[in-house]
């Protein structure tokens, strides 16, 4: 007689752990490239006193904006055709080059030239980096990394400026650049011992003439943004040909796209509920926040007259508010494998924010400034996050990377726009302001040229008080406008998040070995 077998109970599902040298070797990349993005500003006057070349100063930034932006799509179905150690490899040696070489710069057009050089690198190292943690790290889990990133991007985006400083004052404004030499080089180390990925097997067709299409479109485009109001006027011939020049490059990239292999930026991603959702949110955000946050510092430099220094620590709240929902809602996605409700959230506090900014005057108490900039941020770091997950969820395992350099494009270039667009409404309402104050002859002579008192704070510190006061109500005022007119742009997210379907998260990471094309087909999450 045999006795009964007992039925051995499951083993309890094992805790999923990233590896962690990796993870550490691609936060400092993202710190690197996140750092230079905002370590430069404060350097630039220190900079246009050693090399010159005053009126191409924006150019510094300019440079470094075009290049990232137009290559981002790029870098990511690069790295879907051949792998994404070695393209991540390659876009931190290519910044990393160029930041010893900008470091070197013995005048403005070197400078210029290896800026552009590094924004190649950086526009690759954001969108790569966030792939390759979609390798690593199945979606349900991947929240908890994922907010880490976005932490290291905002505090980087207040510590920048503050190194920036102290490189200036204290050495040179060369080691803005040359700082990132030792942090690429431990990543690039890190990255080439522990980052073990699947190696490509294919021999992929690339689509170069797909390629320079979507380089000439969005150049043009962006030189529109750049150029426009500022060299020459909106409706100047300059202007209008860039712009149509612009929009028939990304048409004729559309059409080589639909009979392309191997799409750079494959149209049917966008028969993808999830993905049109994520791309049109990330660039409405682009458009309103990122537009609208580059006025926050004019806001406590000019009306609140902080020092560049003292402005990156009043921004503090906005950051903290950032990093507290990026990490926040990265471990809610990963304990309830729901995510749908958090854009939501995130758009409806940003705009609530963003208005409650459309307050602020110069006797406005710090206390409330930083309770709206902290709205804000935590409005911002529930949205930017999740909709990159759920788009790398939507997706095959093969298009992560075009998928996530679609949405970091999409976030990018609305941004660009969105800088220009509010650009344009702030100087228009800033003059009318000053000449309803001031009488038109006196608001022309004082917006008049460099050396104009609206150029620079220097400048307007220099007036006399009764001038300076009303300057600074003037400001005041245009920012309220500027603020103001951003609210509807959000609200407009906010209604598209509610379209954003809900669908279970892979609880596995991705392994090409034994995925196939069907793997769009998201894993089941099991229950708990």
């Amino acid at each position: 007689m045999t006795s009964p077998t007992t039925a051995t109970p499951p083993a309890p599902p094992v805790p999923f752990r990233a590896p962690r040298a990796v993870l550490t070797a691609l936060l400092i990349t993202m710190l690197l490239a996140a750092l230079d993005q905002t370590i430069v500003s404060t350097a630039l006057p220190t900079i246009t006193s050693d090399l010159g070349g005053l009126a191409e100063l924006s150019w510094v930034v300019t440079a470094y904006l075009l290049t990232s932006t137009a290559t981002t799509p790029l870098w990511g179905k690069l790295s879907d055709l051949y792998g994404r150690k070695v393209i991540l490899q390659i876009a931190v040696s290519t910044f990393v080059v160029g930041s010893v070489l900008a470091g070197a710069s013995q005048d403005m057009a070197q400078l210029i030239a290896t800026r552009a050089l590094q924004g190649v690198g950086g526009g690759g190292i954001m969108v790569l980096i966030l792939a390759a943690v979609a390798d690593l790290i199945p979606a349900r889990e991947r929240g908890r990394y994922t907010g880490l990133f976005f932490a290291v991007f905002g505090f980087a985006s207040v510590i920048g400026p503050l190194l920036g400083g102290l490189f200036t004052q204290h050495l040179s404004w060369r080691w803005i650049f040359y700082i990132n030499v030792p942090l690429g080089a431990v990543a690039l180390v890190v990255i080439g011992i522990a980052m073990h990925l699947p190696p490509k097997r294919s021999k992929p067709r690339i689509d170069w003439l797909g390629s320079a299409l979507l380089l000439v479109g969005v150049t043009l485009l962006l030189l529109v943004t750049v150029w426009g109001g500022q060299q020459y006027d909106w409706t100047s011939a300059t202007i209008l040909g860039l712009a149509a020049g612009g929009v028939v490059a990304l048409v004729l990239f559309v059409l080589q796209e639909l009979h392309h292999p191997e799409p750079i930026l494959p149209m049917r991603l966008f028969r993808n509920g999830t993905m049109r959702v994520a791309t049109a949110v990330m660039f409405i955000l682009g458009f309103a926040m990122f537009g609208a946050i580059v006025y926050l510092s004019i806001y406590t430099q000019v009306v609140r007259g902080a020092s560049p220094t003292e402005a990156g620590l009043q921004l503090l709240p906005l950051m903290l508010g950032l990093m507290i929902t990026s990490i926040g809602s990265g471990r809610l996605v990963a304990r309830t494998g729901r995510y749908r409700v958090l854009p939501i959230v995130g758009t409806g506090l940003a705009a609530l924010g963003i208005y409650l900014m459309s307050f602020l005057h110069p006797d406005t108490p710090y206390v409330l400034f930083a309770l709206y900039a902290l709205i804000l941020g935590l409005g911002l770091g529930f949205v930017m996050q999740v909709l990159t997950i759920a788009a790398q969820n939507s997706v095959s395992p093969h298009d992560i990377g075009i998928a996530t350099g679609a949405t970091t494009f999409a976030r990018s270039i609305g941004a660009s726009f969105g800088t220009a667009a509010f650009g344009a409404v702030y100087a228009a309402r800033l003059q009318h302001e000053i000449t309803a104050s001031l009488g038109p002859a006196a608001a022309e002579q004082l917006s008049k040229g460099d050396g104009a008192a609206t150029a620079s704070v220097q400048n307007l510190l220099a007036l006399p008080s009764d001038l300076y006061h009303a300057l600074v109500a003037a400001f005041s005022h245009a920012l309220d406008t500027t603020f103001l007119l951003a609210v509807p742009v959000v609200l407009v997210a906010f209604v598209i998040t509610w379209f954003l379907k809900e669908h279970p998260l892979r609880t596995a990471p991705r392994d090409s070995e034994s995925l196939n094309d069907d793997a769009i087909t998201p894993l089941p999450v099991p229950s708990e």
